[in-house]
């Protein structure tokens, strides 16, 4: 997303990964496959974080599907940036092994937090 912001990065997590349908949740694997190369934890703000709709049941499908990286002030020096950099430039060039994932299970309250997931296919990547 563009301009960069001061206290985050976000990733189009549907750029990212194009071949990853809504429905598995592609920011959610995202945010898994860089916590998984590199430890670094990512937000997903896309199909999770959007929810149900109350009335229906029916998943809501946001416009967006975005990986927030928070990025705190004078917390972190050049080098954990370059972790962050570095992980994310080798999942981008991994980005075609990463697979959907499957929601396992589904809290009530609050979703985005404590919902659970296992890979589609096989690993993540």
């Amino acid at each position: 997303m563009l301009p960069v912001g001061g206290h985050g990065i976000f990733l189009d997590a549907r750029a990212f990964l194009p071949h990853l349908p809504q429905e598995q949740y592609p920011a959610q694997a995202l945010a898994a496959a860089i916590y998984l190369d590199s430890g670094v934890r990512a937000m997903e703000r896309g199909a999770v974080s959007a929810g149900r709709n109350r009335e229906t049941g029916e998943e809501i499908r946001p416009r967006l599907e975005l990986v927030r990286i928070t990025i705190p002030r004078r917390v972190y020096m050049k080098a954990h940036m370059d972790v962050v950099a570095e992980s994310v430039y080798y999942v981008l060039e991994q980005r075609h092994g990463i697979r959907g994932l499957r929601m396992t299970y589904e809290p009530r309250y609050p979703r985005f937090f404590q919902a659970r997931f296992e890979p589609l296919g096989g690993d993540l990547g």
